[in-house]
């Protein structure tokens, strides 16, 4: 099978180079009452971090994308909407699974990391015959975590830098798998949503198939509790799920306070648009979109299905 590496020079760096070219400026006048001696770090960084951005473009030239439409009968243009009662049933069926198959077991984020991984490489493989490795760093700070506050993680396009903001419980191996997709070269978010379901859906790994199941209930609820933010906690509270999944349903989803939540609501705004000039359809696509992918998927008879079988 043929092997593409994408070096990802800039995630082993020990921060993140373009938050260090944005923040060195600042920190020097903080510091030293001086912006010499930052430009300088933010020249320098700036040279690595592109250096590093143009290698890892050099390699991702050769890399075969996944078509969606063909494969899975289903992209972001191609959406059949889900009724609201079927989405009812099918949030009923998986947490009964979720219930049934719960396990508490966790992997320490650089282990999950490599799984996560290993698994979304060969199910992108199986798929499109090649393996794309990258890297598996992840870090726990980015400045876009202060940029977008309702964000659980990030990726860096150009340089393949991942973040992840807080310790999301069993939905943790979805959003690592997510941005890894991202680092893999797939920018749209309902592209990343779907890969990162199917390859934890398939892995034969009781952990991620549990989170694969988790974001699957996860996303139907946000899309029940429509866009008030106070009816996601009675979703929740209404689906039944044991009392070890419902905790991480409600802690990865806290009720912002009334500054937050008009902050939240501005810059959610603003990356709704910047989703939509990017050919996607907006930030609907992380739960609205990604569960009538998944629907559409289900119910096509032309998609040429991948090998490995989702958790349904």
């Amino acid at each position: 099978m043929e092997r593409i590496r994408i070096p990802n020079d800039a995630t082993y760096a020990p921060l993140s180079l373009l938050d260090v070219a944005l923040t060195a400026p600042m920190v020097s006048r903080l510091l030293f009452r001086a912006s010499l001696p930052g430009r300088a770090i933010q020249v320098a960084a700036l040279g690595i971090y592109f250096g590093s951005a143009a290698q890892d473009w050099w390699e991702r030239r050769g890399v075969r994308k996944i078509d969606f439409l063909r494969v899975y009968g289903a992209d972001v243009r191609h959406l059949d909407e889900m009724p609201e009662e079927t989405r009812r049933q099918e949030v009923r069926r998986l947490v009964e699974e979720a219930n049934d198959g719960f396990t508490a077991e966790r992997l320490p984020r650089p282990e999950l990391a490599a799984e996560v991984d290993r698994h979304l490489t060969d199910y992108i493989a199986g798929i499109t015959g090649q393996r794309v490795e990258t890297s598996t760093e992840i870090r726990s700070f980015a400045v876009a975590q202060l940029i977008f506050p309702f964000a659980l993680g990030a990726c860096d396009f150009l340089s393949g830098d991942v973040a992840i903001f807080k310790d999301t419980g069993v939905f943790e191996p979805h959003v690592v798998a997510h941005e890894f997709a991202h680092r893999k070269g797939y920018w749209k978010e309902l592209e990343a949503q779907a890969l990162a379901y199917f390859a934890n859906a398939a892995s034969g790994n009781p952990i991620l198939e549990q989170s694969a199941r988790c974001e699957r209930v996860h996303r139907h609820l946000r899309v029940l509790a429509g866009d008030d933010p106070d009816r996601y906690p009675t979703e929740v509270a209404d689906a039944g799920l044991r009392s070890e999944l419902e905790k991480h349903f409600t802690g990865i989803r806290p009720v912002p306070g009334a500054v937050a939540a008009k902050v939240e609501t501005l810059m959610k705004r603003l990356y709704d648009e910047r989703m939509r000039l990017t050919g996607q359809n907006g930030i609907q696509d992380y739960d609205l979109g990604f569960t009538n992918f998944l629907y559409t998927f289900e119910r096509s008879s032309s998609a040429q299905r991948p090998a490995p079988e989702a958790v349904s």
